[in-house]
């Protein structure tokens, strides 16, 4: 695991874009995995920002989605189709059909599930899957005691991942209880995981995430099995990192040929 401190979430997004952007020059058709939330919007803006300027070709890539809430039709404003659909697809200039996701609204959620994680090793697998950290230490939403094994499914969120996504509707009895995750065991399998986090908030599942025992009670904490996983923070983030000067240094050092 490649820990990366930068001084704010705008470095962070910068950061991010210039890996999702050299993999596109290396990959034009790359399968991009898509977080929702505020975290990983600098990244996107970045990554727009690139495209509008002509620095990267992003025509032929495909995106696909994290999770997806139970119940919200496709069309809904916080559905995460939709907010995938009006975050990245539209300001990288794609066509819908560029996009994958789950059926938040079908009638068989178990089915649904199993065709997303069909559909994701059909179309290859995702090459650089973006992910962000609940503060109870969740990725996508598997939530504390998921399967470091689990394969896509239905899950229940917990009153705090409700809490912390009601700023999004108007109150928290819109909040869905329920939603489609990617299964930590499917989230492993992308070539490239590249976790952002930003703010007080996020460090102490940060640092536990990081430097604590890898565990189902901090679902983040798997990343520490994946061969090519980078955790970018900044420096509100990083404050509980123990090893922090460790990881300035070596990022400093880290030879420009090798990338993020």
């Amino acid at each position: 695991m490649e820990v990366v401190i930068v001084p704010d979430a705008r470095a962070g997004g910068e950061l991010i874009a210039g890996a999702v952007a050299a993999l596109l020059r290396r990959k034009p058709d790359a399968l991009l995995g898509v977080a929702t939330g505020s975290t990983p919007l600098p990244v996107y803006e970045a990554l727009a920002a690139r495209v509008g300027a002509g620095a990267v070709d992003a025509s032929r890539a495909r995106i696909c989605q994290l999770d997806e809430y139970v119940g919200l039709p496709a069309g809904h404003p916080e559905s995460y189709r939709s907010v995938v659909l009006r975050e990245v697809v539209e300001p990288l200039g794609l066509d819908e059909d560029a996009f994958m996701g789950p059926d938040g609204a079908a009638e068989d959620v178990q089915a649904a599930c199993e065709a997303y994680d069909r559909a994701l090793r059909d179309a290859g697998g995702v090459d650089l899957q973006l992910l962000g950290i609940g503060t109870d230490g969740h990725i996508g939403f598997n939530e504390p005691c998921s399967s470091l094994a689990s394969r896509t499914r239905i899950k229940t969120l917990t009153r705090q991942t409700r809490e912390d996504n009601a700023r999004f509707f108007d109150s928290l009895d819109e909040v869905p209880h329920h939603v489609i995750t990617q299964g930590i065991g499917t989230i492993l399998e992308a070539r490239h995981l590249v976790l952002l986090a930003t703010g007080a908030g996020k460090a102490d599942a940060v640092a536990r995430a990081v430097e604590g025992p890898v565990a189902a009670l901090v679902p983040a904490s798997a990343l520490q099995l994946h061969p090519h996983a980078t955790v970018v923070v900044d420096e509100a983030a990083a404050a509980g990192l123990k090893l922090a000067d460790y990881f300035r240094a070596t990022y400093a050092a880290k030879p420009d040929w090798q990338g993020l």
